[in-house]
């Protein structure tokens, strides 16, 4: 019986239904998407839900009854597939407008959808989250404090339904949609405590499978029973059997038989699940020489490729439904562990991947125990239940480095094996990032929002400092700036123009000014001095040099280490003369002498011209 002065829902009610027939006629489709247009269904002066009285939470109440009510009873007469299952879709899309603006709880909508994937199948599930994903966004926009629990309720409780061997890509749609749904920094998903899956228990055959453990294990006493002591005896001997890897020859480890190596394989996941059991000396060398045997095993069988992951490089086949899964065929978080299929399972390559980035991963965890490690600020200052009193020791970081890099090497090889492990480096070099964000108690790294006020007096400041000042007087030019004057531009042509700035000199030219250089280092006092005389006399003789290599080159020879470059003077008649000791001629004295350098063009012209009028009278 409905209180007086409380709005009942049998007036919410009609309302609803008046509601979702006008959304038959806004929205023509029968599919999830589009999303219905709530605004559309009522004129924009009219309230959604109607006058309803009544404080808010008691409206919220009425509303929520109400609801509930339309809802099942479409649900109770309507299959989701049939076309009609859309009235369903519209009263979502509805009660989120409502809740967005507080006519309703914030949580109604997802509460119904909880309801509505607990009374479906798998199948039916699948088509539920198509509309939630569809609905993300408008879903988390506004108050989605409020939905944080119930949709990871909702979530989890899809999850524990579904099969992760058959149903691994639904699984990764469920995951994805709560970390798109939660914030990045959010701690609802964090192990804070850094607990491990310890209830995550791998069963196989503890012992070989010899008629020497049998007939050892079946000796009974007189009172029927099995002795305790030789059991465990037995079990000792077996397991360090077990661990110690034969010696050939030479004295290398060599591989085990598949009888023998498959105790030692699957007792590796005991430390997978739990790696702070290798804390533990005995525990951590049975590790090591069962990892170093197992690696050697993949590496000495042939490997087999599964079809579906050559179905998958080639395309999913043409005539297949649309639920067809190709990636259904490789993936399979938990393997068998039965006797007879360890032959084939060592052969495939996916096992042995599968297997190997296990390895790595609690290799990581081993060297993030290392004491250069803890001794990092991060580290020290990260919460107790992140610190481990356990200390590697110097020789077992040296073996978790040498088997890291023999596993990162194995896993290069085979098809697509570099980018492979590109993939799981990646994604190991991540996951230390954010080790160390939970170890530092999961500290926010996103910033508020500037406030308004904050960002237009900003504004204002920076437009000030911009804006152009006017000068109160005119600027004078002050006489750091008289270089911009160009009053010499005419002389500084005029120097241009000067032939000694554009003409190549000859050889000659510096022969003589090495001369000069000479004279002067003889009228030097200072060391200095001589220093400055003989780096120029340097220069000179070098191009000097350089110059004479074009046309002179066979004047080198007669250059000696040390001198001048007088070798390269123009050699005259007349000091020929002299060197055989005969006087020269007036012919051989004609055009022949050398003229001198500074001898002007003009006094070069006459000398010629009277030179050219002694032979003319002669």
């Amino acid at each position: 019986m409905a209180i007086p002065g409380e709005p009942s829902p049998n007036a919410v009610a009609p309302r609803l239904d008046y509601l979702l027939r006008r959304a038959r006629v806004v929205k023509q489709s029968t599919s999830i998407d589009p999303a219905l247009p709530v605004p559309e269904l009522v004129p924009e002066s009219e309230s959604l839900l109607g006058d309803i009285e009544g404080e808010k939470e008691v409206r919220a109440l009425a509303v929520e009854s109400a609801a509930k009510a339309v809802f099942y009873a479409n649900l109770g007469s309507t299959r989701i597939d049939e076309a009609a299952f859309v009235t369903v879709w519209n009263l979502l899309d509805i009660l989120q407008f409502c809740g967005d603006r507080d006519l309703c709880s914030p949580q109604l909508v997802l509460l119904l959808i909880e309801e509505l994937l607990d009374s479906q199948s798998i199948a039916g599930c699948r088509t539920v989250f198509n509309f939630l994903e569809s609905r993300r966004e408008a879903i988390i926009a506004i108050n989605s404090r409020n939905k944080d629990l119930v949709i990871l309720r909702l979530c989890n409780e899809l999850l524990r339904r579904l099969s992760r061997a058959e149903d691994p890509v639904f699984c990764g749609r469920v995951y994805i949609f709560m970390f798109q749904s939660f914030p990045l920094g959010d701690k609802s998903s964090v192990n804070l405590r850094g607990n491990f899956h310890v209830e995550n228990v791998t069963t196989f055959e503890e012992f070989l499978k010899d008629s020497d453990a049998g007939e050892d294990l079946m000796q009974i006493d007189g009172d029927g029973s099995v002795p305790a002591a030789k059991e465990d005896a037995k079990s000792d001997e077996s397991t360090t059997k077990l661990v110690e890897l034969d010696k050939s020859k030479d004295g290398t480890p060599t591989t085990l038989d598949i009888e023998a190596l498959y105790p030692v394989f699957w007792s590796l996941q005991h430390s997978f699940s739990n790696p702070p059991r290798l804390f533990e000396e005995d525990n951590f060398k049975q590790f090591q020489k069962s990892l170093e045997a197992t690696l050697a095993k993949f590496k000495e069988v042939p490997k087999v490729i599964q079809a579906g992951d050559s179905e998958r490089k080639k395309g999913p086949k043409s005539g297949l439904d649309d639920d067809y899964d190709a990636f259904a065929n490789t993936y399979n978080p938990k393997y068998l562990t039965s006797r007879d299929l360890f032959k084939l399972e060592l052969s495939d390559l996916a096992f042995q991947r599968h297997i190997l980035v296990q390895a790595l991963i609690l290799i990581d965890f081993l060297l993030t125990l290392t004491e250069k490690s803890k001794n990092k600020p991060f580290y020290q200052n990260a919460q107790k239940a992140m610190q481990y009193n356990f200390t590697l020791r110097e020789e077992d970081t040296e073996w978790a480095l040498g088997i890291k890099n023999a596993i990162a090497n194995y896993l290069q090889e085979g098809p697509d094996g570099k980018f492979y492990y590109r993939m799981v480096d990646t994604v190991l070099s991540r996951d230390k990032n954010w080790v160390r964000w939970k170890m530092e108690n999961c500290q926010p790294f996103t910033r508020d929002r500037v406030p308004t006020g904050n960002f237009l007096q900003a504004k204002s400041g920076a437009q000030k400092a911009v804006v152009s000042k006017k000068a109160s007087k005119p600027l004078g030019v002050p006489s750091t700036l008289t270089f911009l004057y160009n009053t010499e531009a005419g002389k500084g042509l005029s120097q241009l123009r000067q032939r000694d700035r554009f003409n190549v000199p000859n050889a000659e030219s510096y022969a003589n000014q090495v001369r000069m250089t000479d004279l002067d280092m003889d009228m030097a006092d200072t060391e200095g001095e001589k220093r400055q005389v003989g780096e120029k006399k340097s220069s000179y003789v070098w191009r000097g040099l350089r110059l004479a290599s074009k046309k002179q080159l066979s004047a080198f020879d007669r250059i000696e280490h040390g001198r001048g470059l007088e070798a390269l003077q123009p050699v005259t008649s007349s000091t020929e003369a002299m060197d055989d000791g005969t006087a020269p001629s007036a012919s051989d004295d004609r055009g022949s002498a050398p003229q001198d350098e500074h001898q002007s063009v003009e006094e070069q012209r006459a000398g010629q011209q009277s030179q050219v009028t002694m032979d003319t009278a002669a």
